[in-house]
């Protein structure tokens, strides 16, 4: 990929924080730098982010994730508010303003908010702003019981970068990449590197999620597989290097790439 393309990372809640939902500042900071060198190099950047129910539940419920409904929105409006102060001072440590943008279902369907939504990503692009996205758990209670809202942030940043016509998606997790079957159950389990085509096998060796997060490999999947219809590329890679963006994006095989076949 040359410069000056337009790339959407999503980052989960298991690489964000660390045992009971303690946030991992190393990770996020080596995160800013990266995202930060990616922007200055004439690239536009979306980050979008979980773990505020994840960072808010540690600091509420020592790391528990609660059940009920009320509970899962008093952990998202403490943590939210909590991760975008961190990531407003590391980012602001390599001189990149960032901003908030948190939304609903309803904001990208409805086609008035689908249009501010875009004004508003293609202004603060144009700035030099890098946009961090969630889902408004707080007020749209869909988004947390997973019914009628984007279901995971998976399926958020997948949604996000159709809007905005981003070139390529990044998913960064604590796998690899997508392996043929458990890494975590099966030793011999390999890495796929290229994707060309999402097929049922792959999604059936899917399985597991982290325990504060909604997600899985099955929801990036379903993700990268909407990046491949309409002709755009994905990305599954380790949280644990973010430096190697770099690699990915100067052509280098990282984790496993989707690209469609020409």
């Amino acid at each position: 990929m040359k410069n000056g393309r337009r790339i959407v990372v999503k980052i989960g809640t298991s690489s964000l924080t660390g045992e009971g939902g303690s946030i991992n500042l190393r990770r996020i900071d080596e995160l800013a730098k990266v995202l930060s060198g990616v922007r200055n190099e004439s690239n536009s950047v979306v980050l979008v982010t979980s773990g505020a129910v994840g960072v808010g539940s540690s600091v509420l419920w020592n790391g528990v994730r609660p059940s009920e409904l009320d509970g899962l929105q008093a952990a998202a409006a403490v943590g939210q508010i909590r991760l975008m102060h961190i990531y407003d001072k590391l980012f602001g440590e390599f001189g990149v303003p960032v901003a908030q943008v948190l939304l609903t279902r309803g904001n990208v369907e409805n086609e008035i908010q689908r249009r501010n939504c875009l004004n508003a990503f293609e202004r603060l692009l144009s700035l030099g702003v890098i946009p961090i996205v969630n889902a408004n758990d707080v007020v749209n209670t869909d988004e947390i019981k997973e019914l009628a809202g984007f279901r995971d942030n998976d399926n958020l940043s997948a949604v996000v970068a159709e809007l905005i016509g981003a070139d390529m998606l990044i998913f960064l997790t604590d796998a690899d990449g997508l392996f043929d079957s458990n890494p975590h159950s099966n030793p011999n389990a390999k890495l796929i590197p290229r994707v060309s085509e999402v097929t049922p096998e792959m999604y059936a060796n899917c399985e597991g999620k982290s325990t504060l997060g909604t997600g899985g490999m099955t929801s990036k999947l379903r993700a990268a597989e909407r990046m491949l219809a309409i002709g755009k590329e994905a990305a599954i890679m380790n949280s644990e290097r973010p430096s190697q963006i770099y690699e990915l994006l100067a052509g280098a095989g990282v984790g496993t790439i989707f690209s469609a076949k020409k």
